[in-house]
């Protein structure tokens, strides 16, 4: 039987493809001249996915800012400096100073101390896997974690603009403590730990087995059918574990 490789960034396209009629209209159905027709949208969720899949480089200061402002905060957990890039706090200023790649980014001081604080005790950046049975292939999951506490899942996520359960349709609550349960780390509570540098919310949610692995199940045997029907267009054998 065929075996695959997912990631949650990978289901995460997946489920934004398959939902591209309604994420459009959330973000232009009431637009009187949008930017871009749902066909076009369509089209760029489709490519999107294809290039998630073949691992395509892209450039983008969004997720360059996420990672810096991840890597702050897991300095102030672990109380260390970072080997990646050059941090500089000005605690006077109010901010903390980020030289990314080509990016200087300045991060609100608070801000920062208080993630480090809610985060404290954290194991950070863990890598974890677990495997899946599906009536079309066994899936190989592996994802990195960004913060571990003894009894919850965290992760970090930076935005613009933040609208009530936001990441409700994200796989990671439902990937990551399947991959600890499987793994004999029985931790089901899950958060999104979330800022735009000005507020910071969380979202909770409690994986359930139950009534979860149905879901990841349905979920992958839909991306493995896409997959396959666009195989030749998959330049990238490491999504069939190769």
């Amino acid at each position: 039987m065929s075996e695959y490789r997912f990631s949650p960034t990978l289901l995460d396209r997946y489920e934004g493809y398959i939902n591209s009629s309604r994420i459009y209209q959330e973000y232009w159905g009431f637009s009187e001249e949008p930017s871009k027709t749902e066909e076009e949208f369509e089209k760029e969720q489709f490519q999107g996915l294809i290039d998630t899949i073949n691992r395509v480089p892209f450039e983008s200061e969004a997720a360059d800012k996420g990672t810096a402002f991840n890597e702050v905060i897991d300095c102030i957990i672990e109380n260390r400096t970072s080997e990646s890039m050059e941090i500089k706090s000005y605690k006077e200023g109010g901010d903390i100073a980020v030289q990314y790649k080509e990016h200087l980014f300045n991060f609100p001081f608070d801000i920062c101390v208080e993630f480090g604080k809610y985060l404290s005790g954290a194991l950070t950046q863990q890598w974890v896997n677990g495997q899946l049975q599906t009536a079309k292939g066994k899936v190989h999951f592996v994802g990195c974690i960004d913060q571990l506490l003894p009894f919850k899942v965290c992760d970090t996520k930076t935005l613009s603009k933040y609208s009530a359960f936001k990441f409700r349709h994200n796989w990671q609550h439902v990937v990551y403590p399947f991959c600890l349960n499987q793994n004999g780390i029985h931790i089901n509570d899950f958060e999104y730990v979330i800022t735009d540098f000005k507020n910071t919310w969380t979202e909770h949610y409690v994986y359930n087995e139950a009534n979860d692995v149905p879901r990841l199940i349905e979920h992958c045997e839909g991306l493995i059918e896409f997959i396959e029907l666009n195989k030749h267009l998959i330049t990238d054998q490491r999504v069939f574990n190769k």
